[in-house]
């Protein structure tokens, strides 16, 4: 299904325009048709189908579920529900909305965000292939961890206080229906006719964010010299962890696109540890992604979340070096 944008930008950079695949620009041209495309349709319709839903079904029952004694079991089934969902991080935020303005809470909401763009089945297919089951299963606990974790912490700091004023209203306004009123029985067209409204009042506000979000992860792309991380960061030293974090931000990827670039990073010398706490920065903390982010959440929320990511990676790129011998 995803292919059709792929196939879509092909056409449109190599064919109508012209421009030779191994250019830069071809490439960084080719990187933002496809990766804006992709995340537009994916904002029209999944924004669209979760107010559907909302407007179908009794939420406040799932969130009722989640959100009392089952905590725990929330944020195991938001970090599993990442994991087996083939989202990058960016097109993780319509869902983010989604569950925001259906009154989840938001730990369960971030596990499964932060989830998302670290694993699913194709990244998993190809890092068996490429480094054996055992760093394969390592990976995958360590990325749900990861999930669970920051949902964990952002529910006790009460992360919902510092979303965006349009975003923490929708929040408050699920949560208080879910208390003092019984759903309304809509017909199929008033269902309708508030995922339509749904769907202009959420895409309205974050449409420029994705293209100056993806612009940002294009002009990036492809534009460090090769070779270069292995020479700077390649003896083991533990500085070159937080380092190798710091230099993914900039980047931007999805788990499928970046365990290419773990081989031949591990290949030519960097130590796995420091190589994946890089690409976990690229995959699931990069600008473009808390770009878009910016339009949810207010400023000391979106602080709170990279020092937690960084710190979660490199604390994983510490541990992953010091158990490479076993693992590899």
């Amino acid at each position: 299904m995803l292919e059709i944008f792929t196939y879509l930008a092909d056409v449109l950079v190599y064919n109508l325009a012209g421009l030779d695949p191994s250019l830069k620009i071809a490439d960084a041209l080719h990187f933002f048709i496809e990766d804006t495309t992709k995340i537009f349709a994916l904002l029209l319709l999944m924004i669209y189908l979760i107010a559907l839903v909302r407007a179908s079904l009794r939420v406040e029952q799932i969130r009722q579920w989640l959100g009392g004694r089952n905590r725990g079991a929330g944020y195991l089934l938001g970090s599993f529900s990442g994991a087996v969902t083939p989202f990058c991080s960016c097109s993780s935020i319509p869902l983010f909305l989604g569950f925001t303005s259906a009154g989840i809470p938001i730990g369960i909401t971030m596990s499964f965000l932060l989830t998302s763009p670290l694993i699913n089945e194709v990244a998993v297919v190809l890092l068996g292939t490429l480094l054996g089951w055992k760093f394969t299963l390592l990976y995958i606990i360590v990325g749900m961890a990861v999930g669970i974790l920051g949902g964990a912490v952002l529910d006790l700091i009460r992360a919902e206080r510092l979303l965006q004023p349009f975003a923490a209203k929708a929040y408050l306004r699920a949560d208080q229906a879910g208390v003092t009123a019984e759903p309304l029985r809509l017909t199929l067209f008033e269902r309708h006719q508030f995922a339509l409204g749904e769907l202009r009042d959420i895409f309205t506000r974050v449409w420029k964010w994705v293209i100056i979000g993806v612009g940002l992860g294009a002009a990036l792309h492809g534009f460090v010299p090769e070779g270069w991380f292995e020479q700077h960061l390649g003896q083991g030293q533990w500085w070159s962890v937080p380092a190798a974090v710091v230099l993914g931000i900039p980047l931007y990827s999805n788990a499928t696109g970046v365990i290419p670039v773990m081989e031949s990073l591990i290949t030519k010398g960097l130590p796995i540890g420091t190589t994946l706490a890089f690409c976990m920065s690229t995959v699931a903390a990069s600008f473009p992604e808390f770009i878009l982010l910016k339009q949810v959440m207010q400023w000391r929320l979106l602080a709170v979340l990279f020092a937690l990511l960084l710190a979660a990676f490199t604390l994983v790129g510490w541990t992953f070096n010091l158990l490479a011998p076993f693992i590899l």
